[in-house]
């Protein structure tokens, strides 16, 4: 019998108890991803200060006991007493959500955050946060914390002392320390690099701030950078192109503004043939595009056919070009500075307000123009003008032989693709869709999987390393038209990703070089020509055991040297195991493939994800294109050669036994 359901049922949540209760509405997850979400709620509000021009310094500090510090030297948290609350700004900040001074345009020309919940959600989710505020020549402090009474009832946030002046000082600024709580948080260790990247590209969009961090949590030493970029945005089309053979030597930047949004866009072609465009707003990457990328590709294509027109490049009988042809080899960065942002997309990354898009086509149109008919820039107008000439000539070609229209086709409409063996399952969000390597794995995985929702695509080769490709190459390769195909997507622009079959897409492949290799050539396709299926989260990587240890009838699987020597530790000399090492997915019986790898109660499943889009542009760019010096740059600084296989050793010193 169902349980009564009266008033005494409902629960009112007070303050930032609501917080505690569900804290994956507020920062996303509670894993390392929630975690660096903290840190980016309090940094943000350090850029609002320098991006609004009252600071141009932002620090952040890693300590030893899993604290952070974050310090900018802007105006401070305001100390005053509230009128309607009775207590300081700062308290009034650090306990109640939706409290800021970003709901009006006073305080803040533009920001990142909007919804006044930062400050408190960071507040309710540590165990303790420490703020220090110097203005107007004082220094105030509020501790606040988080602890449970003695029946066990949980406070959150609450502030240990009222604001308090403690000195005074010259410097200007806040100073915000918190240690998340490790009753909500799976891990507290932040991440160096994940936090390098992101600094390195606020600091490239807020030019001439400077952006620290120091790492106190090395033994035998710290680690720290520091960056700071007069350039902005055309430093940050350098980086990005670093690796690339440019076709001019300066990126084309420019600036204006149209009814309070401010635009900064900056771009440069290189020798390659995908596009990449980057855009931010109030310096939240908006990974998904939106309506100033929209605009930006609009006025980009008229301006540029313009350009050709009337400089004699495309005659009046001519076609104009397409916007593909002009973007062909660009790398382009854009930047909003806006009030009322607007969000949509799955993953609230597409910008949706209206009003952008006029705006990038009108700062374009006012700046872009008279930038291309400056006779200093005459060779530049004229390099992007022939790399699209030669774009179009390319696809027309195509066109013509109806080579790309015909490989499209059969992608579209061929029945069956290669060896796939299908699943019967016609549920597309259950559905999984394992790309294997080669024909022994393909057999252990199609007798091992359930083959109501579980597909097996074998790779009969090696796939085309699709850096620096273009469509019709990449449509010639037999091995991605099978992958095409399968998927259902369509490629290009015909790509829709309501058609997909499969809601995983997951690469199986052998741990050694080969298998890296096959698994870093079908991460750069999905990556170059079908990014909305990462973007989306439909693509993970299996992970297959390394290893087997038998102990008389019972078998353990491990997946790493690390665990390896912790299932091995209590072995001993008396122990008795036969240990086996899984070269390739063809040495495991279906059985052992399923139970390991396949069952979704057991697998493991890394989701490829892009934290940073520009990071994995530049990464990509490094290990997959055609410049070896940068590549190996690279590898000698992050792969480590001396790591030896110890795995002969460790059966000499326990020899294989069976139980």
């Amino acid at each position: 019998m169902a349980k009564d359901y009266s008033v005494s049922d409902i629960k009112i949540m007070e303050g930032l108890e609501a917080v505690r209760m569900r804290p994956g509405m507020y920062i996303g997850s509670t894993g390392i991803r929630g975690l660096h979400h903290m840190l980016w709620e309090i940094v943000d509000n350090a850029v609002d200060e320098a991006a609004n021009g009252y600071a141009n310094e932002v620090s952040i500090t890693l300590h030893r006991d899993a604290s952070v510090t974050v310090e900018d030297n802007g105006r401070g948290i305001p100390v005053g007493i509230h009128e309607k609350l009775g207590v300081s700004g700062v308290e009034v900040v650090f306990t109640q959500l939706h409290a800021g001074g970003k709901f009006d345009n006073d305080s803040y020309g533009y920001s990142g955050g909007l919804h006044g919940v930062g400050a408190s959600v960071v507040n309710a989710l540590s165990e303790w946060v420490h703020v220090q505020v110097c203005t107007e020549g004082r220094i105030y402090e509020q501790k606040f914390h988080s602890y449970r009474d003695s029946e066990g009832k949980m406070h959150s946030g609450k502030p240990v002392a009222p604001l308090t002046e403690i000195g005074r000082t010259r410097r200007q600024g806040s100073k915000i320390s918190f240690l998340p709580d490790k009753e909500v948080f799976e891990t507290l260790e932040m991440n160096y690099d994940i936090i390098v990247k992101r600094l390195r590209e606020l600091a490239y969009l807020n030019r001439g701030v400077l952006f620290r961090i120091l790492d106190e949590r090395e033994r035998g030493g710290q680690k720290q950078a520091e960056f700071k970029f007069d350039g902005g945005l055309s430093d940050f089309v350098r980086y990005l192109n670093e690796d690339k053979t440019a076709l001019y030597d300066e990126p084309l930047h420019f600036k204006g503004s149209k009814e309070g949004i401010q635009v900064e866009i900056a771009f440069q072609h290189n020798d390659g043939y995908s596009e990449s465009i980057f855009s931010y707003v109030n310096n939240i990457p908006t990974t998904e595009g939106g309506t100033h990328e929209t605009g930006f590709k609009a006025a980009l294509t008229k301006i540029l056919n313009d350009y050709c027109r009337k400089n004699g490049i495309l005659k009046d009988k001519d076609p104009s070009l397409s916007g593909e042809d002009f973007r062909e080899g660009l790398t382009a960065v854009i930047s909003l500075k806006m009030h009322s942002i607007q969000f949509e997309g799955q993953t609230k990354t597409r910008l949706g307000n209206t009003e952008a898009r006029p705006a990038v086509e009108y700062v374009m149109n006012e700046m872009l123009v008279p930038l291309l008919e400056d006779l200093k820039n005459a060779d530049t107008a004229g390099k992007i003008a022939e790399k699209a000439v030669k774009a179009a000539h390319v696809r027309e070609t195509a066109r013509k032989a109806k080579t790309m229209a015909r490989e499209k086709s059969r992608l579209e409409n061929a029945p069956l693709v290669g060896k796939l063996s299908s699943c019967t399952g016609r549920d597309a969000l259950r559905n999984e869709l394992f790309i294997v390597e080669g024909d022994s794995a393909g057999g252990s995985a199609k007798q091992g999987r359930d083959r109501r929702f579980q597909a097996i695509l074998p790779l009969r080769g090696k796939p085309l390393n699709v850096e620096k490709k273009r469509l019709d190459q990449v449509l010639a390769n037999d091995e991605f038209r099978s992958i095409i195909t399968a998927l259902g997507t369509g490629i290009g622009e015909g790509f829709n990703l309501a058609n997909l079959k499969y809601n995983k897409i997951i690469i199986l492949s052998d741990a050694d070089q080969d298998g890296a290799h096959i698994r870093a050539i079908l991460l750069t396709f999905f990556y170059r020509y079908m990014r909305e299926l990462i973007m989306d989260g439909h693509v993970f990587i299996g992970q297959p055991p390394l290893y087997k240890i038998q102990r008389g009838k019972d078998a353990q699987y491990v997946y790493d040297d690390a665990a390896l020597a912790k299932a091995l530790k209590g072995s001993g000399k008396n122990g008795s195991y036969t240990l086996q090492r899984y070269k390739g997915l063809g040495e495991m019986n279906p059985e052992q493939l399923w139970e390991t790898t396949m069952n979704p109660e057991h697998r493991s499943l890394i989701q490829v994800t892009i934290e940073d889009a520009a990071d994995v542009e530049h990464i990509v760019t490094i290990l997959m294109g055609d410049k070896v010096a940068p590549r190996k740059e690279y590898i000698s600084e992050f792969a480590d050669f001396n790591k030896l296989d110890t795995f002969e050793s460790r059966v000499a010193v326990q020899p294989a036994q069976e139980g």
